[in-house]
């Protein structure tokens, strides 16, 4: 198949175009640049700059590249905390990047999508782990405009066809020999704890120690990016079988941020010194997600679960691209 990715210059939209393209597919990539990297795309991609919120430059896409299969839609801005200090990057830029994608996709005649979707649309879960039958209470503005996509996503199948499947990640952490993790500013903690461990940091500063774990600090549901990527090649072709779909993607096992950083430093053999700070406003004691429907419907079995594998991975790239993408010298 012929698949647009959408955002494929950024850290699981490059990993994804590269799985699909070892799958035998073809890719177009289609990023404005603004949290990804050039060299991040795979040589065998197609590579269109732009931005998905001028539509004109939507429309030159599509008549540049013809015949498209199916979208995997990655590019947004994706920053919890920034979204609740600039709600209309989010809730305006956001669905204008949807929407505009959305219009020319069904006007070109594509019939498949896959949303990157978030765990944000589930601030105050009823049952741990989560299911994707789970009530939605999206936790910021960045959770409601992935929300509202999905709704999107629901009328353009009820009046166009479009069949579509939206993913909800957890963590994805973890790396290939030849991408990985870089976002500036870095807010993630496994590649925080990393930069540590390479002295670029002095220490991991972890938010909050007196939630009712049993260490005093939050669990979180890492899950590999390969695993995410091969999720999302599983959904795209099953789409014709089955129809629409909304999955929630993780381990199914939680972690806390101690045992992180204690991983960490196994890992990488340097000892990784870290703080307490005070709890961030929002984050949740515990999220696990439950994959079942996705294992159930589609066979997909995470083949990366353990934290040291995830960890693993993440630092053989870091220690390969001390500096990220940016080039030295």
């Amino acid at each position: 198949m012929k698949i647009l990715v959408t955002g494929g210059a950024g850290y699981i939209g490059s990993i994804c175009a590269a799985e699909l393209l070892a799958a035998g597919h073809e890719v177009v990539v289609f990023d404005n640049l603004y949290q990804g990297h050039r060299e991040a795309v795979p040589a065998d991609a197609a590579f269109v700059e732009g931005d998905l919120r001028d539509s004109d430059a939507v429309v030159r896409l599509f008549q540049q590249h013809r015949g498209f299969d199916g979208i995997m839609h990655f590019a947004s801005f994706t920053l919890v905390g920034e979204s609740m200090q600039q709600p209309l990057k989010y809730l305006r830029d956001n669905l204008v990047a949807a929407a505009n994608l959305l219009e020319h996709a069904v006007a070109n005649g594509v019939g498949r999508f896959i949303l990157s979707s978030t765990a944000n649309l589930f601030d105050d879960p009823v049952i741990i782990p989560i299911d994707a039958d789970e009530r939605i209470v999206p936790g910021s503005p960045y959770g409601e405009s992935k929300y509202f996509i999905e709704r999107m996503l629901f009328w353009f199948e009820r009046i166009y066809g479009l069949k579509y499947a939206c993913l909800r990640y957890f963590n994805a952490a973890g790396g290939t020999p030849d991408r990985g993790e870089h976002h500036e500013p870095e807010l993630h903690l496994i590649p925080i704890v990393l930069q540590v461990a390479l002295g670029q940091r002095e220490k991991v500063v972890i938010f909050g120690n007196d939630y009712p774990t049993k260490d005093g600090t939050c669990v979180r549901d890492y899950i590999h990016v390969l695993d995410l990527a091969q999720a999302h090649i599983l959904a795209l072709e099953a789409l014709d079988r089955l129809g629409s779909r909304k999955y929630n993607l993780g381990n199914g096992n939680g972690f806390t941020n101690l045992e992180v950083v204690e991983t960490a430093r196994q890992v990488t053999g340097h000892p990784i010194p870290y703080e307490f700070g005070p709890r961030r406003p929002g984050d949740p004691a515990v999220l696990i997600a439950s994959s079942e429907t996705i294992r159930r419907e589609l066979g997909w079995t995470p083949r990366f679960p353990d934290l040291e594998q995830i960890i693993g991975s993440a630092w053989e790239w870091h220690r390969r691209h001390p500096h990220g993408y940016r080039r030295q010298g």
